[in-house]
């Protein structure tokens, strides 16, 4: 386990966590058509009281989405992506103790978000949108960057690699260093390896077993993989019926070193993370 990677402090805005334990990302899509809740909470008091659900269940963080970005999904126009995410972001920082992360690729939503109290930027593209380097370094929230082959609409059209791990490894390498450059904290970045982003089934489950060796610059990881097509696949579950296999992955992700993990059902993973850190507090 990569101990070393996740007891560090990681500065979100105005708060901090302390990655010295796993921390649950509860999932707030406000969208119409994201794959496993699309439609639900995209009204401003739904949101609200989902997102205070997951608080109650041990979330601390809520991550806000106003894009789609399963399989096949077209992008949004950045004035509608702004209305969905900005007001719920406002509404979240007035009403709640919690990192407010924003789930997006768009500069103009990193700056509003930004200035509507989020902490946090969650970028599945990296910050490879034209502009997004310089608006996330404005901003100086802390920022998470995803792996992904291609773009949403066609990452899962036969993806390949010659050597998944190395290319993997070297284009989270080059975002790190491109980030840096852009006057990004090192201390600020999080690192996503990328689960179900242009990977078929076998490159997920070998991904995800050489977890620890996806670490450039040592920087501490984000895990998402709560209800996607891996579990589903493995198992030949629809999307309501992949919890136990979820929480499976959430367990081995902590004893893999992951400092957060991002799911839509907090109470149990939550469970699953802390019983699995019991455990290994036991061990050492």
């Amino acid at each position: 386990m990569a101990n070393a990677v996740r007891a560090r402090w990681l500065p979100c805005g105005s708060q901090r966590l302390d990655l010295s334990n796993t921390h649950i990302m509860g999932i707030l899509n406000v969208t119409p058509d994201s794959f496993s809740d699309g439609g639900r909470f995209n009204q401003l008091d739904a949101a609200l009281y989902r997102s205070e659900q997951m608080l109650a269940e041990g979330a601390t963080l809520i991550d806000v989405g106003g894009e789609s970005t399963r399989p096949g999904a077209e992008p949004v126009s950045v004035a509608e992506e702004l209305d969905r995410v900005v007001p719920v972001v406002e509404a979240l920082q007035a009403r709640f103790e919690v990192v407010v992360s924003m789930d997006t690729s768009s500069p103009e939503v990193m700056l509003a978000g930004a200035q509507a109290g989020a902490g946090l930027i969650n970028d599945v593209r990296a910050l490879r949108r034209p502009g997004a380097l310089a608006a996330a370094a404005e901003t100086d929230l802390a920022v998470c960057l995803m792996h992904m082959q291609g773009e949403p609409g066609n990452m899962q059209v036969n993806p390949h690699y010659d050597d998944l791990l190395a290319e993997v490894n070297a284009f989270l390498t080059e975002r790190v260093t491109a980030a840096l450059a852009a006057g990004i904290s090192e201390d600020a970045l999080l690192i996503d390896p990328g689960f179900g982003f242009g990977k078929t089934l076998e490159q997920n489950l070998e991904l995800f077993a050489r977890m620890p060796e996806v670490a450039p610059l040592q920087r501490p990881l984000l895990v998402g993989v709560s209800r996607k097509s891996m579990i589903g696949n493995t198992l030949q579950r629809p999307v309501e019926q992949r919890l136990a296999g979820g929480l499976a992955l959430a367990s081995l992700a902590v004893t893999l070193g992951a400092g957060i993990v991002r799911t839509h059902d907090v109470a149990a993973t939550l469970d699953a993370v802390r019983m699995t850190e019991a455990v290994i507090a036991a061990r050492s």
